[in-house]
């Protein structure tokens, strides 16, 4: 019994204890009197047992026929429907002409153990208002994800979001890469024009990890990716996200796409990714879009208009010297400059090797292109080589040399050469005097008689 049949038996006991009245049993049951009048009739016919809900225990008028039930839980328990959700299921089966709530299908897998409640801790985070117009700010995040269940290899879906309108654009790639989000941002810029601002997350892609040079600080300047320089270029804003929660439409929308779109690509047996691209534009999108789509809070589109370049502004681009002969060398490969190029004296002067994502180059100086032609091989470079001054070797004295001949007894020479003191020969190959001469002895005697020092002190050296 329920707490209101409860209340009413106590109720129902008073009055037949005499203690209350049928008209005051009917304000405290909140009941009419002939309705009060009623109950207690089947409460004297029947006891306890007739307060009790008429409808107890029997099927309301609602309820689904037991068939209907029986097939939809046989459907729900074959396999390719093993992991879908109660809403996503429901879709389903209207397809299929059975139409059930959600909530219904829920209640029936729950009592039948098909299905079991998870509970996910809450965590505090600052709501951000959506953008006010579609086109304001597009959220763009790869998602990474077996994507086909196992029948090829991981790949990664590329996803933007309009922020106002939930309305996404999608591509399957290999890696998420700089050509990716190239590929994937022009798809939307094809379709409805240039967004007036990206959220992105801090990948390397869209954030350059090297510090900015002392030139490019001094210019308040920061260094950018590829990526960050065509957003530049395209005056579109980027900005870096702190965290997955600051951009949660995404993210929200990955989580969306890796249930439904993965059970879409199993039921439709697709196993590629240029068929799994094709089944995208054609059937997903368009359905998705229009169900999960909703209308910005104002009418105006803020999408500036297709630039006729935008081919070569999503492209790869280095700053390369050129040579004193006129060729550029970027990527392995030589380029050399055309002949009509010579009044702007580009020898030193650096240049813009753009790769388009097509394959090809564009040498660009001072945005105007240039004429090039490719080499087979990088050039030879001649090296200037300095001159070695030749040591000119000088020969030994002849025989005839005055060095050579002998000296003469009581001359300058005799009394000032010297002799046998030990040293190393001279640099000219003469050997060393084979006696010491006069004046080396008497120095010698002059120091043992001790006047020595004296010739010291006046400067006399020998």
């Amino acid at each position: 019994m329920s707490r209101k049949e409860r209340e009413r038996m106590k109720i129902m006991a008073g009055v037949k204890a005499q203690e209350l009245s049928q008209v005051q049993a009917a304000e405290l049951m909140g009941l009419g009197y002939r309705q009060a009048k009623r109950v207690w009739r089947r409460y004297q016919d029947e006891g306890d047992a007739g307060l009790v809900h008429r409808l107890r225990g029997k099927a309301g008028l609602r309820c689904k026929p037991l068939a209907l039930r029986t097939e939809v839980l046989k459907l729900c328990a074959e396999e390719r429907y093993g992991d879908f959700g109660p809403t996503l299921m429901a879709e389903e089966l209207e397809k299929k002409g059975l139409v059930v709530d959600h909530d219904t299908l829920r209640r029936w897998l729950l009592a039948e153990g098909g299905r079991t409640v998870r509970r996910r801790r809450q965590q505090h985070r600052q709501w951000r208002e959506r953008k006010p117009c579609f086109g304001a700010m597009v959220q763009l995040d790869g998602s990474h994800h077996d994507w086909f269940e196992g029948r090829r290899a991981k790949c990664v879906l590329m996803v933007m979001v309009d922020d106002a309108t939930n309305w996404i654009q999608a591509r399957f790639f290999e890696q998420e890469t700089t050509r990716a989000s190239y590929d994937v941002l022009e798809d939307w810029v094809r379709q409805h024009g240039l967004p007036g601002s990206l959220y992105v997350d801090r990948d390397s892609i869209y954030r350059c990890e090297g510090q900015a040079s002392v030139a490019e600080q001094l210019a308040g300047q920061q260094r950018q990716t590829q990526f960050g320089r065509a957003m530049g270029q395209l005056g579109v804003e980027l900005i870096l996200a702190h965290s997955p929660q600051a951009k949660g439409r995404v993210e929200r929308m990955n989580g969306v796409l890796q249930d439904r779109l993965v059970k879409a690509l199993r039921l439709a047996g697709i196993s590629d990714l240029e068929s799994a691209n094709r089944f995208l534009a054609e059937t997903f999108l368009g359905e998705f879009n229009r169900r999960f789509g909703r209308v910005a809070a104002s009418p105006m589109d803020v999408h500036r208009g297709i630039p006729r370049n935008l081919d070569e502004v999503l492209s790869w681009e280095e700053p390369r010297v050129v040579q004193r002969d006129w060729t550029v060398g970027a990527g392995g490969k030589w380029y050399q400059l055309d002949r009509q190029h010579e009044a702007l004296s580009l020898a030193g002067r650096k240049v813009v090797v753009r790769t388009l994502r097509a394959g090809r180059v564009q040498l660009v100086y001072r945005g105007n292109k240039l004429k090039w032609q490719e080499l087979p091989s990088r050039p030879a470079r001649h090296q200037q080589s300095k001159p070695v001054r030749a040591i000119r070797a000088i020969p030994p004295p002849a025989a005839n040399h005055p060095w050579r001949r002998p000296l003469r007894r009581g001359g300058r020479a005799a009394r000032f050469a010297l002799g046998d003191s030990g040293r190393p020969p001279l640099r000219s190959g003469l050997p060393p005097s084979p006696r010491a001469n006069r004046r080396n002895e008497e120095q010698l005697a002059t120091n043992k008689k001790g006047t020595f020092s004296v010739k010291l002190q006046r400067g006399h050296f020998y």
